[in-house]
């Protein structure tokens, strides 16, 4: 079920923001990923909690930091390949998965359009107010782009995908592909797959494996807005489920690079033992001084591996491009 949340429709704007409904609502999300994943041995809280409208902030504030790499990287990439990616994939319809503020998008939305002038466009994300604010803001600058925005989780089974079959464009920016665990890659991708037709394009953004020094600093910030961004995660806890004996303070941000899984982890560490409940749900918590919580991974990938396992999802590569410091990668796969 899809439910029109807002939108206008004049010469000068044309865009609508839709709540896209699941077998869960978001509260009971909330709710069985805490009481599974604060009972997990290490206790672990999946990131999609980071993005309340706070947290999608702080991201885009991280986005920007002299640190943080892979956002210049895909940047960079786009800005020299946006026309070539259009000619390529022939798309009059871009999907965005987990669009955030759309920023970067801006690039590849200028080349479609050059080609396709009544593009439609489909960010969607779980962040209502980012979302909807994005939506105003691309409808208002493209006179000639409808956007379909979507409020969901592409964690669940994607909805249908708007647009003609065969001339859509799916882009999946910012790394994100790393945050999933190796099971949980291969479903998200075989999902992927299943929602778009044969000749449907992806556009999938990789951090590669590099210099660990250089990724710690990139996920521990000189400014600490980094760690601002974890912390949040408990904020978003305890005022969604009224947590009490809790607090961010309580916490430490933590960095760490997994040599053997390839991967940047995020841990919150608790500073002194917890004792506390989250009253909403009557559930109890407690964890010791020094006692981690993992809340996001970030694999990093060799291009060769990450294309040998997108051909077996159902892809083919069309392209793939690296920036000049050969730290990040765009692949676009055309469905097959």
């Amino acid at each position: 079920m899809t439910a029109v949340i807002a939108g206008g429709a004049t010469t000068e704007l044309r865009w609508r923001v839709n709540h896209v409904g699941s077998m869960l609502s978001t509260r009971a999300r909330l709710e069985a990923d805490v009481r599974t994943g604060l009972v997990a041995s290490p206790p672990t809280l999946p990131p999609r909690w980071f993005y309340d409208e706070r947290g999608s902030r702080l991201f885009d504030e991280i986005t920007r930091l002299p640190e943080y790499y892979p956002t210049r990287r895909e940047t960079e990439i786009l800005a020299a390949r946006a026309n070539e990616i259009a000619i390529r994939s022939e798309a009059s319809t871009l999907v965005e998965l987990g669009s955030g503020t759309s920023a970067k998008t801006r690039l590849l939305l200028d080349a479609l359009t050059a080609y396709a002038p009544d593009l439609l466009f489909v960010p969607l994300d779980v962040s209502v107010e980012v979302l909807t604010e994005a939506a105003v803001e691309i409808a208002g600058r493209y006179r000639d782009i409808a956007v379909d925005a979507l409020v969901a989780d592409f964690g669940d089974p994607l909805p249908p995908l708007p647009g003609d079959e065969g001339r859509r464009l799916v882009a999946f920016f910012g790394g994100t592909i790393g945050n999933f665990q190796t099971h949980e890659r291969h479903a998200f991708l075989d999902r992927v797959r299943q929602a778009m037709a044969p000749g449907d394009h992806l556009l999938l953004g990789a951090d590669l494996i590099k210099d660990p020094n250089r990724l710690l600093a990139a996920y521990d910030d000189s400014r600490g807005v980094t760690a601002e961004f974890n912390l949040n995660l408990i904020e978003v806890l305890t005022r969604e489920l009224d947590g009490r004996g809790v607090r961010p303070n309580d916490f430490a941000h933590v960095a760490r690079w997994n040599a053997d899984k390839h991967r940047m982890e995020m841990w919150l560490r608790a500073r002194c033992d917890i004792d506390a409940i989250f009253a909403a749900i009557d559930l109890p918590w407690v964890l010791p001084a020094g006692a981690e919580i993992l809340t996001e991974i970030s694999v990093k990938f060799d291009l060769g591996a990450l294309h040998k396992e997108l051909r077996a999802h159902g892809f083919a590569v069309t392209a793939g491009w690296m920036d000049r410091r050969g730290d990040y990668s765009l692949s676009l796969l055309r469905a097959i």
